[in-house]
């Protein structure tokens, strides 16, 4: 097999947060299949040099570094060629877009993007974007009327993934704090995960399963169905390989900072938090005393996002 094709992908965001896609020349590899904009590394680019340059000659547009966001890299390996896609978000730009090589071009929103309608390699990118910028995690309450008012402040809010964490409930009273959050997220088109074990979530009405670090290391295959989404908490290298070996759709590592729950854990902080997110593929969201005012340093760190406990719930 011939040597991996480096390409960078820009995920070109508009002001109104549709995203920018092209289609491919009908005799290119996977010809009039639609694509997130770039092109192949030239020698001795850097990735957002070489994304610089192919967005100008695609679409005539020019990009600030400083508002584009590693988002993740995506290996994949087609029978006869595989191309590494080292994918960047460009929340910023000046010129008017078009299609400089004749190829079409569109905005389209978030939840309009196909999978269908894409090269394989891309697929991934779409799942990843589908994925919000914040997951609300659900803390302690004093009752069920106390969690259906929190949990519906969330969804106010425009929270549209819940981890719902209630270590101290089984039996009955978890079912019916479950089905409180199933119907309040049918409500308002949102999706909650079970925070638990594979038996309970097997139990319950929840759109997916978040495992903690010790189970996902005793998992030997992904615990739920690609219907399903399932995701791993994660404080180490070790951690994070294994969950993109189960195809976890995406990973909460942490800690980042110092928080009242785990006083004594050693925060990660953002370079180490960056060093290990860059390792995998996956996306990778920041946890551990985030608040709202830390997604762009999570972004920047190549975070897909922040999950948060305190700060929203």
């Amino acid at each position: 097999m011939s040597d991996v094709i480096h390409v960078a992908v820009g995920v070109i965001v508009g002001a109104d947060q549709k995203i920018l896609i092209s289609r491919r020349s009908p005799d290119a590899h996977q010809g009039d299949l639609w694509e997130f904009p770039g092109g192949k590394l030239e020698n001795d680019e850097t990735v957002l040099v070489a994304l610089q340059r192919e967005l100008q000659e695609e679409l005539g547009i020019d990009i600030d570094p400083d508002q584009c966001y590693p988002l993740k890299k995506i290996l994949h390996h087609y029978h006869d060629r595989s191309i590494l896609l080292d994918i960047w978000r460009v929340d910023s730009f000046r010129g008017e877009p078009s299609g400089r090589e004749q190829q079409d071009v569109k905005w389209q929103s978030v939840d309009a993007l196909d999978q269908q309608d894409f090269p394989a390699a891309n697929r991934a990118i779409i799942s990843a974007l589908q994925l919000p910028s914040i997951l609300a995690i659900t803390g302690e309450c004093a009752g069920r009327e106390e969690f259906r008012a929190r949990f519906s402040a969330l969804l106010a809010k425009g929270i549209k993934l819940i981890q719902f964490r209630q270590p101290i409930l089984a039996g009955a009273e978890l079912l019916e704090w479950v089905s409180d959050a199933a119907q309040l997220c049918r409500e308002n088109n949102a999706r909650f995960q079970l925070n638990g074990s594979v038996e309970e979530f097997n139990q319950l009405n929840a759109h997916g399963l978040h495992v903690n670090a010790t189970l996902l290391l005793e998992l030997e295959s992904r615990p739920v169905s690609g219907e399903s989404l399932f995701s791993a908490s994660c404080h180490n290298l070790v951690e994070l390989l294994k969950a993109e070996q189960l195809g976890a759709d995406f990973v909460l590592l942490s800690p980042i900072k110092t928080t009242r729950s785990h006083p004594h854990a050693q925060p990660l902080g953002w370079e180490q938090f960056k060093a290990l997110a860059s390792q995998v593929s996956i996306p990778v969201y920041a946890l551990g005393g985030m608040t709202p005012e830390d997604l762009e340093p999570a972004r920047k760190a190549g975070g897909h996002g922040i999950a948060a406990i305190s700060a929203v719930w």
